[in-house]
This record gives structure tokens, C-alpha cells and sequence, in this order.
């Protein structure tokens, strides 16, 4: 397999099981000169079970800005670079962008060589609606994390987060505030030998009493009650309510969150009864 030089090759690599690499892929890392990674002694793992012994750059959130232009330098000079992440497909909540965008103003050609990706792997066997938002990360601040599903909880997509398994249970109760009526799937060692797949109605869910380790894939659906038949009376009541406190957007992103109803609808509501408020 020739590879072309001016370019970065962006590798995906398995999520677990060592096994599910493409052919493509360990080509392409065969031929590089030079591979990228977020921790070499991790990707060493992966690197022997292929065989390959190549020369391995340190390159994670921490250095890729002082590391890029270097990088650049070495793909000009006609080194065949590859980009891999600790584990499935690069840039997805995991570092490159920078260097990515940095290839583009350089007219150096990216090339992707797809693979296994723990996004699709979730979302293929969670049953959900496959028009799917993937979030990533979420926020760690109570303060920010609450404006972020607040407003993810207005759409009716299926979500997709990365969750840190010791914060499990953190994020869970802030789900069962914003999501309820939904249905969830929490993936844990996805392709590995202790694989586990728990899936429940987010009313339902208790939280952990023992930590999990690792990073765990969660996927939550699209929206069940979306056609919920307002109860006009009891909205109204509330926003008589909160508006003689909060500004009617405010009013409008309390009871939405109360309700499980979409903005647009309450929005109507509240503006009417401010305006007859102010008649």
C-alpha cells in the first residue's frame, strides 16, 4: 500500500477488542513514518499486537498547540504522519482539531481511515430513533451542566454523551431532572470481555452504590411524551405565578423543565398572560 506524502492520515483504532482494526488501518500505520498519539505506553499495546514498530510522538490536549507546528514541519519535509487517539476515532471528544485545521491552511491533505467508534457502536444496539445528537463530555459545574440539558432537553433527538464513571451517578440525577419519560442505555468495556449494556426507563433508575472504573457511553431517546397534551389551566397558574418574580424567559425555562414541555408551546402561553397582565 503507497501512501501519499503532504498528508496526515487520521486512524481509527479499536475501542476494546484489540481485533476489530481494519486492514486499511494497520497499512497505514505500517507505512507511517512518524504515528501520533495521546499516551505512547497506551498505544504501545496496540502497536505489538500488530507488530508495527514505528516512531511514536506524544501528542495529547496538554502540548498540541506547542507540538503542531513541528508537525507541520515533519509532513512538509515528506514524513507519512498518522494521528491515532487512545482508542476509536481521533477528534471525536479527543485532541487534533488544532492540527487538523492547521493541515487545511497548509493545503496538506487529510485523510480519514474510518473504523470502530464507541458513538455508532452505542447507538446501533440501543434501539433508539437513529437521528441521534452526540454531546461528547458534558459539563462538570452544576451551573453550566443545568443550561446544557436544559437546552438538550428541548429537542427530540436521541442524545449521546461520554460520562466518567465515577461521576456516574452525578450526571444521572440531573437526567432524571431533565429527561424524564425517556428511556436509557448505559454502555460499559464496549467490545471487551466484560462488555455490559444496562438499559432502563429513566424514571426508573437507581443510582450505583459501588464505582464503576473506565468511561462509560450513554445513550438516551428521543423524546417518548412529545405530543403531551398541555394542561393549559395549570400552566397559566404557574406563570401568573413566577412572573410576578422572573423575567418571562425565565418563566418560560422553569416550567418547561417542570413540565417536559416544549418551549414554543409555554412560550405562547406566558407571553399572553404577561400581556393581559400588563393591560
Amino acid at each position: 500500500m503507497k501512501l501519499s506524502s503532504n498528508s496526515l492520515y487520521i486512524v481509527s483504532t479499536p475501542i476494546g477488542n484489540l481485533d476489530d482494526i481494519t486492514f486499511r488501518a494497520v497499512e497505514v500505520l505500517k507505512n507511517s513514518d512518524i504515528i501520533l498519539c495521546e499516551d505512547t505506553r497506551h498505544s504501545l499495546k496496540l502497536l505489538n499486537h500488530l507488530n508495527i514498530k514505528k516512531k511514536l510522538i506524544s501528542y495529547h490536549k496538554f502540548n498540541e498547540k506547542k507540538k503542531s507546528f513541528s508537525i507541520i514541519e515533519y509532513i512538509k519535509q515528506g514524513k507519512i504522519l498518522s494521528l491515532i487517539s487512545d482508542a476509536g476515532t481521533p477528534l471525536l471528544s479527543d485532541p487534533g482539531r488544532l492540527l487538523l485545521n492547521q493541515c487545511i491552511e497548509n493545503n496538506i491533505a487529510v485523510v480519514p481511515i474510518p473504523g470502530v467508534s464507541s458513538i455508532t457502536t452505542a447507538m446501533s444496539i440501543s434501539g433508539f430513533k437513529d437521528q441521534f445528537l452526540f454531546y461528547g463530555f458534558l459539563p462538570k459545574t452544576e451551573n453550566e451542566l443545568e443550561k446544557i440539558l436544559s437546552s438538550l432537553s428541548q429537542n427530540t433527538f436521541t442524545l449521546i454523551f461520554f460520562i466518567p464513571s465515577l461521576k456516574i451517578n452525578f450526571y444521572l440525577k440531573k437526567f432524571m431532572k431533565y429527561f424524564a419519560g425517556r428511556k436509557l442505555l448505559i454502555a460499559k468495556e464496549l467490545t471487551k470481555m466484560h462488555e455490559v449494556l444496562l438499559r432502563e426507563n429513566i424514571d426508573n433508575i437507581k443510582l450505583f452504590k459501588t464505582k464503576l472504573k473506565g468511561e462509560l457511553t450513554v445513550v438516551i431517546s428521543e423524546e417518548i411524551n412529545k405530543n403531551r397534551i398541555l394542561n393549559i389551566e395549570k400552566i397559566v397558574n404557574k406563570a401568573q405565578k413566577y412572573l410576578k418574580k422572573y423575567s418571562l424567559r425565565d418563566t418560560v425555562d422553569l416550567i418547561s423543565i417542570s413540565e417536559k414541555i416544549n418551549k414554543k408551546e409555554i412560550y405562547k402561553i406566558c407571553l399572553k398572560v404577561k400581556n393581559e397582565k400588563n393591560c
